[in-house]
């Protein structure tokens, strides 16, 4: 994580490419070292079957820069879900076991550079898949690189929707699976009166167009709206208008991201915006991971939207932060993109082998309906190219951790938010042969569609 040395441990296999400097090179090799005690020589699986062949994955999200405090551990769930497969015997294809051999590559908290880098691991390294990005700046960065070259993106954080790519499957939630339950659940329980703070990007931007929808619609009021630079450190300005504007509490809806929340949070509590001022911050970007390095002082009782969190009392949530610890150190935690991530690596992995291939294009068509049963619970892949997530409210305790305040169940993705006008009726569906797919409206036949577009 990117305030914490001991975060910065990464599994670092021999064939990956080597991108950051030499000081952390000891402790990507021991980690490598323990990442053998846990699951074993890596030339041959648990099974007892050697592997017949390989196939190359990409692995790109920011190692270095603003961002790399998120985006380490989504990396590292990668890289453990990697090697839970390569110990269960890789990939079976027809009578070939396939080891699974991730290229990593840092986007170094730059979107060209993202955009860059996955150009390489398609057209250089030859990967089948490439599993990346954070912010929707980066991915939609990427996105015309994977569609030029019809290739597969996994992408796994919560995002702002109104996008829907052939070429991409988002295992984050959309707002009908964060952000607007979470409004709702906050009308009900915590106040009428918001106030809308963010990074200045596509998704802070875009939510909050839907979160505005949705309160004037549902009877809410909006004091104030701010956007602050990605990796801007004074936050002193905004509190005080927040402090201004609600002096006697409210709703503060933190779309930050990256270590910005570090100087939010700190100023935040030195200020008095704290519980037990009257304030209730809701965060849609920071998990436990972001909490360990502030300091859960600075948060307790904050509250956040998330499908997963450590605290999840099931087995498959234990096994996962259990399997997580064993890999990259006991006094790491897990969260809701590293359990994101971690699905989606298994997901692809099952559509290969349903597919019986691990070509781009014959893996997309084998995704829709692929199910993982994973540390948040059954996930599914829809027609959409999105999955079905849970929808979680926690509040941040003394120890770091969230105690679960609100369970909506287990919702579909919505990929056009209905809460905006231009959306109204619009969906998504990639198994319909239509040249609208990603965007269109039910009662207009692709018939229609194609006259209109000779």
């Amino acid at each position: 994580m990117g305030l914490s040395t001991t975060s910065l441990k990464k599994q670092i296999p021999r064939s990956m490419k080597i991108v950051y400097n030499d000081v952390l090179q000891w402790r990507r090799l021991a980690c490598a070292l323990m990442l053998t005690l846990v699951v074993g020589c890596d030339t041959e699986s648990d099974t007892g079957q050697q592997f017949t062949g390989e196939v190359k994955v990409g692995i790109l999200h920011s190692r270095t820069g603003s961002l790399s405090i998120s985006e380490h551990t989504v990396a590292e769930a990668e890289l453990m879900a990697i090697a839970e497969i390569n110990a269960a015997g890789g990939i079976k294809i027809g009578n070939q076991r396939l080891k699974i051999v991730p290229i990593e590559e840092d986007g170094q908290s730059d979107w060209p550079t993202f955009a860059r880098l996955a150009e390489r691991l398609i057209d250089v390294d030859q990967v089948a898949v490439v599993f990346g990005g954070w912010t929707s700046a980066s991915r939609k960065e990427m996105l015309p690189v994977f569609e030029s070259r019809d290739h597969l993106l996994f992408y796994p954080i919560q995002y702002e929707g109104e996008e829907c790519s052939k070429n991409i499957f988002y295992a984050g939630a959309t707002p009908n699976q964060q952000a607007e339950p979470a409004v709702d659940w906050l009308l009900e329980n915590r106040g009428k009166q918001f106030f809308l703070l963010g990074s200045d990007y596509v998704y802070p931007r875009t939510v909050n167009r839907i979160i505005k929808a949705q309160l004037a619609g549902s009877g809410g009021q909006l004091l104030g709206e701010v956007y602050v630079p990605l990796g801007g450190k004074n936050m002193q300005p905004v509190i005080d208008e927040i402090a201004q504007v609600m002096p006697d509490g409210g709703v503060i809806i933190n779309t930050i991201n990256g270590d910005s929340n570090v100087a939010f949070f700190e100023t935040a509590y030195a200020s008095g915006i704290t519980h037990e001022a009257g304030y209730s911050i809701m965060s849609f970007s920071v998990s436990e991971e972001e909490v360990f390095a502030i300091g859960p002082k600075y948060l307790e009782h904050s509250l956040a939207s998330w499908s997963f969190f450590q605290s999840l009392e099931n087995k498959k949530a234990k096994e996962f932060t259990a399997g997580f610890r064993a890999m990259h150190g006991v006094h790491r935690v897990t969260n809701d993109p590293a359990e994101a991530a971690y699905d989606m690596v298994h997901i692809w992995a099952l559509a290969a082998q349903k597919a019986n291939s691990v070509d781009p294009s014959l893996v997309r068509e084998a995704l829709p309906g692929t199910a993982f049963e994973g540390p948040e619970g059954r996930v599914e892949v829809q027609p959409n190219h999105h999955l079905k997530k849970r929808s979680l409210i926690g509040e941040l305790q003394a120890d770091g951790q969230f105690k679960i305040l609100h369970d909506a169940g287990v919702i579909e993705p919505q990929v056009w938010s209905q809460w905006l006008p231009e959306n109204k009726g619009y969906i998504a569906d990639w198994t319909i042969d239509r040249p609208d797919a990603g965007r269109f409206k039910p009662s207009v036949s692709a018939e229609k569609v194609k006259k209109a577009e000779r």
